[in-house]
């Protein structure tokens, strides 16, 4: 009896996380889309089976976009963990960013594009304290071009490590689709690696400057928000 109950939990487990797996919970800023996609499905109903469709697709699109999928964090402050889901656009050696101040020190620079069909919440590489956040405006030029991080409209993260004075930046940019950078935390808020920080709408790339660590990405690489090993001390 105890066997059977033992297994019985096991096969519960493994279909929830199936399940979480084809369903996962989605972000608070996909609701009203998802709604609005369902309502405009419903409408198409009254005048093509065609229509309905596409709508469909485009509801089960919308659900996706905005899926929010819990993820397995190393905890472990001698990594950065990926900041975003998505493609490796960029590695190189840059100054840092003068909308922070910080252009008159060199860091490595990881820029990562997220396509329309990546998961587009962002996390904390580090574990520390949020020192500054600055909004800039901008235009919303292709995100995969490289003069995109100094002219697009994007939002800036300078976090401070919590066991050393190392500086991290995670800088938000909005893309040719996106309209909207979502920004969750406030300045002075202390995150846990992996932490949600926001999300960017529709198509979008995330940059992450750093000092003192190795760089374990290349360009061309997949990785997974919060779960991808980007950078080593």
């Amino acid at each position: 009896c105890r066997i059977f109950i033992h297994i019985n939990k096991k096969i519960s487990k493994l279909i929830s996380i199936m399940i979480d797996n084809i369903f996962p919970k989605i972000h608070k800023e996909g609701y009203k889309f998802l709604a609005i996609s369902i309502i405009a499905t419903l409408l198409m109903s009254l005048f093509s089976q065609f229509l309905v469709l596409l709508f469909i697709l485009l509801t089960v699109w919308v659900y996706y976009f905005f899926r929010d999928p819990e993820r397995v964090i190393i905890k472990d402050n001698k990594f950065l963990v990926s900041p975003a889901d998505g493609l490796v656009s960029n590695v190189s050696a840059v100054k840092g960013p003068n909308e922070l101040n910080l252009q008159n020190e060199s860091f490595s620079k990881v820029s990562i594009f997220m396509n329309v069909f990546n998961c587009h919440v962002n996390r904390s590489p580090i574990e520390g304290n949020v020192e500054e956040i600055f909004y800039k405006p901008g235009k919303f030029l292709n995100a995969s071009l490289d003069k995109s991080s100094e002219e697009n409209e994007r939002n800036y993260y300078l976090i401070k490590s919590k066991n050393s004075d190392e500086k991290v930046v995670v800088v938000q940019i909005a893309g040719l689709i996106a309209r909207r950078i979502v920004c969750e935390v406030d300045k002075g808020k202390t995150l846990e690696q992996g932490d949600r920080i926001g999300m960017i709408r529709f198509g979008s790339r995330v940059d992450v400057y750093f000092k003192n660590k190795k760089t374990l990405v290349k360009v061309g690489q997949n990785v997974i928000a919060g779960e991808s090993l980007i950078a080593e001390e």
